[in-house]
């Protein structure tokens, strides 16, 4: 099933989903590897060492840093990886409210962490985009 495209229904259908629990971005230089049983909910290989985001208390028992404890939220439309518009737009609303916010697009799904003190804001605010008229 290929995912939507038309802005008006991505943003009509929204369904954001607030996720329980703390989830964290750390980063893995060359020299240390994640053990087999710990899965990242995401990972991506950058330049400086590999990034993954862990739940909260896996990333304190491996002993991980991090600097930002975040809460994640799931768009529950399927979004095309091709659709033009809605990262810019809940983005940006979520901006004018003053909540940052980090995307991780999946092929069924887009997911955004935002600030664990801002979560439910940030919540209120994805829903109350989702029914704005268009």
């Amino acid at each position: 099933m290929t995912g939507e495209t038309r802005l008006a229904t991505l943003l009509r259908t929204l369904q954001p989903e607030l996720h329980p629990g703390c989830y964290v971005f750390c980063t893995l230089d060359a020299s240390r590897s994640l053990p087999a049983e710990i899965q990242p909910l995401a990972s991506l290989r950058e330049r400086e060492g590999l990034s993954v985001v862990l739940p909260q208390g896996q990333a304190d028992q491996l002993g991980l840093s991090y600097e930002y404890l975040a809460r994640w939220i799931t768009l529950q439309v399927h979004s095309s990886l091709a659709a033009v518009g809605l990262t810019a737009t809940f983005s940006t609303a979520l901006a004018t409210a003053g909540i940052s916010c980090n995307v991780i697009a999946g092929y069924h799904h887009d997911h955004l962490f935002v600030a664990e003190h801002e979560a439910q804001r940030a919540l209120d605010v994805l829903l109350e985009l989702s029914e704005q008229p268009r």
